[in-house]
């Protein structure tokens, strides 16, 4: 095996970069939304033992969703990405293509071992070039074929070291090369198919025995007339030791499975669920189809399920005269590898190696797979490909008279791929770009229409949307999935009838349930969730409340372990004020899923709604030990501790507002909130800081405007209170308590009291039995000295509130003062309305303060698209003032001290009544 050079090694680097440098401006598509954008695992707080507890995609293994791909390593590689560089694409197709680099150069070594230096630079080039991988390199989840490979290939490497002198066993390279089986299995599962090459490397290359030999042998030791050889004895050593350790990684990858296969339906791949012969032809007939992609990949395509290759039903099929062709190709390849000795023989068998052991776990031989065609899967296939086509073109240009030709047509081949695979990547920029390029190959697809659907939706371009969706209902009648679409679409346009009859379609769809039959095994899980679309839809009827309930029911009737309709109803069970009802929903899908952040969220609104803040606090609590960032828990967490009134718990209460502007700093509310905070603490600067923050976002934010100007009241700012009021007026003219304090600044400070009679009458304009607005209109006409006025406004205030003593005492000063009075004095009151000294004008108002938390506890809704089984969360944080419920020792000592102050400032009032 010749070393690989550094010009080769410069070469190969520079063809991949040139090919694969624009797919640093795509982003992510398709798979990689659920891989990568959706994948919890790739967070940093996720612990690292989940990313072995759950599948590719992040779903635990041991739930019937699941896809079963256990690829871990490849998941770790994503985090790593995620750690440096969050969700910035580039990072992740930066590293597909590093690592795509370090398979060229492998493969190139591995060449070396069957081919001379200039055909393997041959293979490597047409590897590195080759438009087929596209989907494994631009596309970020194809990382797990990348990185398979290069794993794949080195354990390759690591066995054909294994031969020691005179034909010895040399264990080291064979125990590194279990070691690496396991890793390139825990990077994509078709890494352990290595394995048998080695077997075949081992009898037919490394041992030199052909067919005719092995099978000559046999019979000799059948019929007694000799022994098995010392050198077939080692060898056969050295392949129990490679199948037992195989033996023992299959047993481990199916108890990691929980020995249960993922379900996929006929729209995943029609021929699995097609009855014989229909489902044999068409199995066999995928692998012509698989070949030409490799000798022709002109027409790409990302998705070939559903109705993308139409099922050979028949014998008279003209399709079985390329599937009779294709076999009859490759037995003649087979038939020529194992029964002719020489080198040209080995670079042959090994080549249909690579191309056939890699791809078994694909050909649906032995398990169906969740797809009809996937071009990422023909990534290690293909260089049994290359290698074939390498070795071709050396025995042509080997020849004088074709030695020309065999240059051009392979400068021509590698031109024209390096071209393609680089305009192809163009196609992965954005999902719209890419599901439109498929539809250009293949129309009769329904998922590309949805995809299409999707994308535009994604874009909020609806009118658009529905045209695909529609589209791929009619391309695919009875595919729930686009009817889900549909339906779900139109209720974005907020046409709820054509979404009704839409997802009903869709339920009229789904299997029924036959006796003694699994359910779950005969529909998609995300398909059940036209139930939950349903009820979501018609439960904004208040009054079809019990038939959404009904809907919820028969999800989970039909799958009770079916989380999210836990959740839904939980939902529901609140508006239709059943909490412990919710409560018990809540519960049962705990019992599924102890690990949902959400889940432990929606508890601690049950138990708010049942009065129990203390167990509230407790669920708000473990939703942030399992998510720290998680907003709504973060949020109201932190008003609970604020509602309650100890002062213990404001520090966490603060550190945790602080938080939530940290992952919301466009949220009003959490700043208002921080003020609040301060205010309680005394911190007058700093909530004045904090109140302003949350204006400057939400100029017309009620609660946020009322605090900070009475926090001016109360800090001898009263000047600049007004024009914050006077905002808070401009777009909340009946707030009563902001008239009250504007009143109450204009009549002390700025001496205007026809300005704060307004305020005041304005107030009873609003409401005419409000107590406090109509006692300080009583002051006011004192002030102008209308006695009588006074008189009769206080009469009918205590009659509005006849247990306030102090506004029967203020009753009894103006009497007084009219007794006081002569009569000629009486009429001068009358006459004149002027005010008398400054002392006069003072007046105590009480109750201002507003509340403290704005916040409406939310309930978390789903509306599921694209299929998928991932439900996003939405809550809706809408502000309310209200009083807090609970006082703490200290705060009811503030309250005592302020109403003693405000009890001096009422004798004040009464001083001044008396003429004192």
């Amino acid at each position: 095996m010749a070393d690989v050079s550094l010009k080769e090694v410069a070469l190969i680097v520079g063809v991949v970069a040139a090919c694969y440098w624009n797919s640093l401006f795509c982003g992510f598509v398709f798979d990689d939304v659920s891989a990568i954008l959706d994948n919890k695992d790739l967070h940093p707080s996720t612990p690292l033992k989940n990313l072995f507890q759950n599948d590719f995609w992040g779903t635990p293994m041991s739930e019937e969703r699941s896809h079963k791909s256990y690829r871990p390593l490849t998941v770790l590689t994503f985090r790593l990405n995620y750690l440096f560089s969050e969700l910035n694409a580039v990072s992740y197709h930066f590293l597909n293509l590093i690592f795509h680099g370090v398979v060229c150069v492998v493969f190139l070594k591995v060449c070396k071992l069957f081919l001379d230096n200039r055909s393997s630079v041959v293979a490597s080039l047409l590897f590195a070039v080759h438009p087929i991988h596209t989907e494994a390199v631009t596309g970020v989840v194809g990382r797990a074929e990348l990185l398979s490979s290069i794993f794949f290939l080195a354990a390759f490497l690591s066995y054909t070291k294994s031969k020691g002198p005179d034909n010895t066993i040399v264990w080291t390279p064979i125990a590194v090369t279990v070691f690496l089986v396991a890793v390139a299995t825990l990077c994509k599962e078709q890494g352990i198919t290595v394995v048998g090459i080695c077997c075949v490397y081992e009898v037919f290359v490394a041992q030199g025995y052909t067919l005719p030999v092995l099978l000559d042998t046999a019979v000799q030791i059948l019929r007694g007339k000799g022994s098995i050889p010392f050198s077939m004895l080692q060898t056969l050593l050295k392949l129990i030791v490679l199948m037992f350790s195989t033996l023992l990684l299959v047993v481990v990858r199916v108890q990691v499975i929980q020995s249960q296969l993922p379900v996929f339906t006929r729209f995943d791949n029609p021929a699995a669920v097609s009855p014989s012969p229909a489902r044999q032809l068409t199995f066999n007939y995928l692998l012509p189809v698989n070949a030409w992609l490799l000798l022709n990949p002109s027409e790409l395509c990302c998705d070939w399920t559903m109705g993308t290759i139409p099922l050979v039903e028949s014998l008279l099929d003209v399709r079985n005269v390329a599937t009779l062709t294709f076999f009859c190709f490759l037995g003649s390849l087979v038939v020529f590898s194992l029964r002719y000795p020489g080198d040209s023989s080995k670079t042959v068998l090994m080549a249909l190696c690579l191309i056939v052991l890699p791809f078994i776990p694909a050909s649906n031989l032995f398990f169906p797979v969740g797809f009809v065609v996937a071009e990422r899967v023909l990534y290690v296939p293909s260089m049994g490909f290359c290698i074939l086509v390498a070795h071709g073109w050396k025995k042509l240009s080997n020849k004088s008279v074709l030695r020309k030709i065999s240059w051009v047509c392979l400068a021509v081949v590698l031109f024209t791929h390096a071209l393609k695979t680089l305009h192809r990547n163009w196609d992965w920029e954005s999902e719209y770009t890419l599901f439109m390029s498929a539809l250009k190959v293949n129309k009769n697809n329904a998922k590309l229409w949805n995809n299409v659907g999707h994308a535009l939706e994604n874009e909020k371009n609806f009118e658009r949307a529905l045209q695909f969706f529609i589209q791929a209902t009619q391309v695919q009648p009875d595919d729930i999935g686009a009817h889900m679409n549909v339906g779900r679409t139109y209720k974005n346009l907020n046409k709820t009838k054509e979404a009704e009859e839409s997802y009903m379609i869709a339920k009229s769809l789904m299997p029924q349930i036959i006796p003694g039959k699994k359910y779950a095994a005969r529909v998609a899980p995300n398909h059940l969730n036209v139930y939950i679309n349903l009820a979501n839809l018609i439960r904004a009827n208040e009054s079809r409340l019990e038939e959404a309930d009904q809907l919820y029911r028969q999800a989970i009737s039909m799958r009770p372990d079916f989380k999210q309709a836990y959740i839904s109803r939980g939902e529901l069970l609140l508006k239709m004020n059943k909490p412990l009802k919710a409560k018990e929903a809540y519960l049962r899908a705990l019992e599924l899923d102890r690990t949902n952040a959400d889940l432990w969220y929606n508890l601690a609104i049950v138990y708010i709604e049942l009065k129990d803040p203390t167990e509230a606090l407790k669920n708000f609590n473990r939703a942030l030990e399992l998510n720290p960032t998680h907003k709504l828990a973060l949020f109201n967490s932190a008003l609970l501790m604020q509602e309650s009134g100890d002062a213990r718990l404001r520090p966490e209460a603060k550190q945790r507002l602080l938080n939530y502007v940290k992952e919301e700093p466009q949220d009003a509310n959490g700043y208002f909130n921080l003020g609040m905070l301060a205010m309680d603490d005394k911190k007058d600067v700093e909530a004045e800081a904090w109140m302003k923050k949350a204006i400057r976002l939400q100029p017309n934010f009620r609660s946020a405007l009322f605090n900070l100007a009475l926090l001016y009241s109360q800090t001898s700012k009263e000047l600049m209170a007004l024009p914050v009021l006077e905002d808070l007026l401009k777009y909340y003219p009946d707030h009563t308590k902001g008239l009250i304090l504007k009143g109450d600044i204009l009549m002390n400070q700025k001496k205007d009291i026809v300005g704060a009679k307004k305020c005041f009458e304005k107030i009873l304009e609003l409401d005419p039995n409000n107590v406090q607005g109509k006692h300080n209109l009583c002051v006011v006409y004192f002030e102008e000295r209308d006695l009588i006025k006074a008189e009769k406004c206080l009469v009918e205030t205590l009659a509005l509130a006849p247990h306030e003593e102090y506004i029967q005492r203020h009753l009894n000063i103006v009497r007084s003062k009219i007794a006081s009075l002569s009569v000629t004095e009486q009429s001068s009151l009358l006459a004149d309305g002027t005010a008398t000294t400054a002392e006069e004008k003072k007046k105590s108002f009480q109750n201002l303060k507003e509340v403290k938390n704005e916040q409406k506890a939310s309930q978390t809704t789903a509306d599921n698209n694209k299929g998928q089984s991932k439900n996003k969360k939405r809550t809706e944080k809408n502000s309310m003032e209200k009083e807090t419920p609970k006082k703490s020792s200290k705060e009811i000592k503030d309250i005592e001290k302020k109403r003693v102050a405000a009890l001096k400032r009422l004798e004040e009032i009464e001083r001044i009544l008396n003429g004192e």
